[in-house]
């Protein structure tokens, strides 16, 4: 069965960063849109950043300029490097393949000093 796990999460003070890590199982990132998602507490589910399999990517406003998507076909992996992180980026971040509806467990990232 297809498997998604995430991993890079955690703690950081303002400004610092983080790489979130998306290890696939049973589905190919190269063929496949990926996206990352978070959730803040009290607030619905986003879209943060996506890569198609053409390699373009899209972001949300409000991390422009600071997140980048990629991925490396041969590890089968999706990252998410995050810098100049706020304490609104604060959330349980998900890798998900939007096509087929898969999501996976989360990865918590929390920003305070």
């Amino acid at each position: 069965q297809v498997q998604l796990v995430e991993s890079g999460g955690g703690l950081v003070q303002p400004g610092g960063s983080l790489r979130l890590s998306c290890v696939a199982s049973r589905i190919s990132v190269s063929i496949n849109t990926m996206a990352w998602y978070r959730q803040a507490p009290g607030k619905q589910r986003e879209l943060v950043a996506a890569i198609t399999m053409s390699g373009y990517t899209n972001y949300a406003d409000s991390v422009k300029g600071r997140f980048t998507i990629s991925r490396d076909n041969a590890k089968n992996t999706v990252y998410l490097q995050m810098n100049s992180l706020k304490p609104e980026d604060t959330a349980v971040y998900y890798c998900g393949a939007p096509g087929i509806n898969f999501w996976g467990q989360g990865t918590q990232v929390t920003v305070s000093s």
